[in-house]
């Protein structure tokens, strides 16, 4: 038996899939302006189906791409109006914790995006030391480079709350960055930051075990939580792109993926959920499975 945190599956997308609308470069952020009330929908989704995390709105609430439509006056708002949707589905639902999502500064899978530490640490800490006060941990997600995921860890160490820090990895090589560089060399990080937990994130599911054989080296609680795009195409790979440039497989439905993270969990795992097209089904069956095989979640 062993104690699993299960945490949420999608959210952007999912928000995004209950609107109806059109996306936009804003992703998500479009949604919980004109439409607030699904943020909440999709948190207590996840809250009935297992998860005993809920992790805020806030991965694309950045300044920077705030400032391409003019928004970004709005900044401190639609951080606001995240982590009221999240803590209001908590209070709905009697228990669990408060993520707070930092997703990268200028565009997700873009090693390529380098911008400077100083620069990178006041962006984040600008949102950690907002939101911290609320939450129980600060989720750095879909870091894409050695650089990128430094300036993420000095600026979330702001909040005041745990940190994790979730990378993502190669489609067809897990025991690397998207930058190619090597996972292992995240190491003199891990020692210097001293995040309290490290997870592979937004990667294929197919790649993930590999990865996951380097982050138990670091001595951490460390898991996963993949997604279920076919691949992150060259379209996507722009400046403002929109999630129409990428595809949901037709072949991972809820015990597919499940499958996955439950190879996971006997890696050692303890920490598990679900990304980008992986949503409260998935979820659901990944709660049954975990205790069907003895697990607590907690």
């Amino acid at each position: 038996m062993t104690e699993i945190t299960l945490l949420d599956g999608s959210i952007g997308q999912e928000i995004v899939k209950r609107s109806g609308d059109r996306a936009t470069p804003l992703w998500s952020t479009s949604v919980m302006m004109e439409k607030p009330g699904i943020v909440g929908d999709v948190h207590s989704a996840y809250f009935q189906v297992g998860s005993t995390i809920a992790t805020t709105n806030t991965y694309a609430v950045h300044v920077d791409r705030l400032q391409r439509v003019g928004l970004e006056d709005q900044h401190l708002t639609l951080l606001d109006r995240a982590m009221d949707a999240a803590l209001a589905a908590r209070t709905a639902h009697g228990t669990g914790r408060i993520a707070v999502s930092l997703g990268p500064l200028g565009a997700s899978y873009r090693p390529d995006i380098k911008v400077p530490l100083d620069q990178a640490e006041a962006a984040y800490a600008t949102i950690a030391r907002h939101l911290g006060p609320k939450a129980d941990l600060m989720l750095i997600e879909t870091t894409s480079s050695l650089h990128q995921a430094e300036g993420a860890l000095r600026g979330a160490a702001h909040g005041g709350v745990p940190v994790w820090l979730a990378v993502t990895v190669d489609d067809h090589d897990g025991t690397r960055l998207r930058s190619g560089e090597q996972l292992s060399d995240l190491a003199p990080l891990i020692t210097t930051y001293a995040p309290a937990a490290v997870l592979i994130n937004c990667s294929r599911p197919e790649a993930v075990a590999d990865g996951l054989a380097i982050l138990k080296t670091f001595g951490l609680p460390f898991g996963a939580y993949a997604n279920g795009f076919t691949k992150i195409s060259q379209e996507f790979l722009v400046d403002a792109p929109t999630v129409d440039a990428l595809e949901q497989r037709q072949d991972l439905g809820p015990k597919d993926y499940a499958s996955f993270a439950m190879g996971w969990v006997a890696q050692g795992a303890t920490i598990v959920g679900g990304c980008c097209e992986v949503g409260p089904d998935h979820i659901a069956e990944l709660a049954t499975q975990l205790r069907a095989a003895g697990h607590v979640i907690v």
